[in-house]
């Protein structure tokens, strides 16, 4: 049997992806760094792990013959390589790395993975039907004004996200109040939301080189509650790219709130 090693932060797709791997016969060796669900159900071996100690977490890897590693959960791609007393193991990869670039970031990963001979690999095999196609998913569907709005949106997100910036905007009437940064989705709805004043549209995309291996972007019950809260009126993603977690959370908040939540083809 293969064994897999599922590098887990927060949330709740560690779980449902341990799942996942064990029905496609991988022996699951879950590494649980800080925030990281409760896996001693999920998985074969749970080895509690640090950020900032990786030669712990090669250790393992060599000494269970992990063939495959699988990212899963909520891990911000700086924090992978930046840390306030790294360990050796740690700090050459921090330095192979350079610059703290999304890309730059991914190559020292990737490339110390290759020197014990594991593949790191796509997380979308592993959510199961999770991404799912184009569809509307809340009770009440976009207003044209809505369309129009999310179209805007997808035109913009994609371009910053191609810039290695962020995926979401926030966009109403046509006029873009937010794009994120380092800050994160959430913040980013909250800050739009509160400067465009209620009937803006959240949207969600990635870019056109996106690494799959990485990250699977993905909005659920808090950024649905702030975009609420801040009078939102669609919510818009990246069909067959971004999750909706907690998918049917989300839709009874989003139908309580009067939200349109769609999933959708971005374009280009």
């Amino acid at each position: 049997m293969r064994a897999l090693g599922l590098m887990c932060g927060a949330g709740s797709l560690p779980a449902v992806m341990a799942a996942q791997a064990r029905r496609q016969d991988w022996r699951v060796v879950a590494f649980a760094f800080p925030g990281a669900p409760d896996l001693s159900t999920a998985a074969d071996l749970v080895v509690p792990s640090r950020i900032d100690a990786m030669a712990p977490v090669i250790e393992v890897l060599a000494r269970e013959r992990i063939a495959g590693v699988l990212f899963s959960g909520k891990f911000w791609m700086a924090d992978l390589l930046t840390a306030r007393a790294p360990d050796a193991a740690h700090a050459r990869m921090a330095a192979s790395a350079g610059s703290l670039l999304d890309g730059n970031i991914a190559q020292a990963i990737v490339g110390t993975l290759a020197g014990l001979g594991i593949e790191l690999l796509d997380q979308r095999p592993f959510l199961g039907d999770r991404l799912g196609a184009a569809r509307t998913l809340s009770s009440r569907p976009p207003s044209d004004m809505e369309w129009a709005d999310i179209r805007r949106g997808f035109a913009v997100a994609r371009l910053v996200a191609d810039a290695s910036v962020g995926q979401t905007v926030v966009v109403k009437r046509g006029a873009v109040s937010a794009v994120e940064a380092i800050e994160g989705t959430t913040e980013t709805v909250r800050r739009g939301t509160a400067l465009s004043g209620p009937g803006a549209v959240v949207v969600k995309a990635v870019s056109r080189t996106h690494d799959f291996r990485f990250d699977v972007p993905a909005v659920g019950p808090a950024t649905l509650a702030v975009a609420a809260a801040g009078g939102a009126t669609a919510l818009a993603v990246q069909a067959g790219s971004v999750l909706v977690l907690d998918a049917e959370e989300m839709i009874e908040r989003a139908d309580a709130a009067g939200i349109a939540l769609v999933s959708a083809d971005a374009g280009g």
